[in-house]
Parts: C-alpha cells; structure tokens; sequence
C-alpha cells in the first residue's frame, strides 16, 4: 500500500510592540455644591454648571457630554445621631482636547465655576492606534518567521512555506490613568506645571505554522 506522506510544520508565535505618544487628554471635572435647601442647592449647581459648560464649548473642547448628577442628603452625625444639616449636589462633565492645552485649560475652567476634577486621563489619536496595530502585526510576523527559521537551521532543516497563519490580535490600548483624587481648586490656586502625557503600548501576536 501506498504511504501517505506526513506533512512536518513546527508552529511559532511572535510579538510585536509598538510604542506611541499619547496626544490627547480625557477629563472629568465638575460642580459640587452644598448648601441648606435642596432648591438653593440645585440653583447654585446650575448657575455654575452652565458657566462652565460655556466655557468649555467657547474652547472647542471634543466629545463634552454630562456624566453625573446628584442631590443627597448632608447629615452630620454627633453623639450617635444623625441630624439633616442641608444638601450636596453635584454636576460633573466629561471632554477631551490636545494635552498641551489641558493646563491652562483646567486653570480657567475652576474660575469659570468647576469646584473639582475627578479624573484625567491619556490618549492617543484612533488614526494613531490604527496604524500601530498594523505596525504591531508586522513586527509579530516577522517574530514568528525569524523563530521558526532559527529553530529549524539549528536542526538543519529547510523551512519551505508557511501553511497557516493565525491573528492572536492587536490589542487597543487603555488610556493612561491619573487621577485628580477629586481636589477642589480656586482661582487663587492655579496648576503651575504642564501636563504631560507620555506612551500607550500596543501589542500583537501571531502564529504561523512552517512546513519543512
């Protein structure tokens, strides 16, 4: 009987990184107020919310949408007792726009009314990422191809052609994280350092199975 000839294929995963700068920045600030009746308390939350908004859309800030809106109760507890002593409301937003501007920025937005800045956080641009993924898929393929040809020159086999290929992905990277612990800032107290923003990471992987 004829013998089926047995295909011999080594399989090789490679990594591919690619660095970029992060270009944009995500914020989240808002209006905290607190006060005695809830209407004062709503009043006052709209007045400075709008100021704010105002001043955001005058700087062409992109993608501003609300993210949070809140009335609760203040108790204030003495002796084991809670006792009602007013209101907290708060407002908050959320933007982005270019990290060099986001100092000055945040500057101008606490004298427009914003009584704190919940968490700021770093990008970059999608076309940016778009073509570090591909970038990433290409130092992953040729990760794998030179794995597979150092594996089988060590054992003096000849690779012939690669007889499949499998994506493991390229990964979309998280924005950097840094959080503003929900500080109140005044006017008279101002972000004297630049923001910086730094590098997101993407990363690939590839499989390619070599016949030899």
């Amino acid at each position: 009987m004829a013998q089926e000839k047995v295909l011999r294929t080594v399989t090789v995963t490679g990594e591919g990184i690619e660095r970029i700068p992060t270009t944009l920045t995500q914020v989240q600030l808002g209006v905290e107020i607190q006060g005695k009746t809830a209407t004062e308390v709503q009043e006052q939350v709209a007045k400075r919310t709008t100021a704010v908004v105002e001043f955001l859309r005058s700087r062409r800030v992109e993608k501003l949408q609300t993210t949070g809106i809140s009335l609760q109760q203040n108790y204030q507890f003495t002796n084991n007792e809670r006792r009602l002593v007013g209101y907290i409301g708060t407002n908050t937003v959320n933007f982005r726009l270019k990290t060099e501007e986001v100092g000055s920025l945040l500057d101008e937005a606490v004298k427009a009314g914003a009584t704190r800045i919940d968490g700021v956080s770093f990008a970059a641009t999608e076309e940016a990422i778009a073509s570090a993924q591909k970038q990433a898929l290409r130092r992953a393929t040729e990760d794998a191809q030179q794995q597979g040809n150092a594996v089988l020159g060590a054992l003096n086999f000849t690779p012939k052609e690669v007889v499949s290929i499998a994506i493991n992905g390229a990964n979309v990277p998280q924005p950097r994280m840094l959080q503003a612990d929900g500080i109140s800032r005044s006017a008279a107290a101002p972000f004297a350092s630049p923001v910086i923003g730094g590098e997101q990471t993407v990363q690939a992987s590839v499989t390619l199975q070599i016949s030899y």
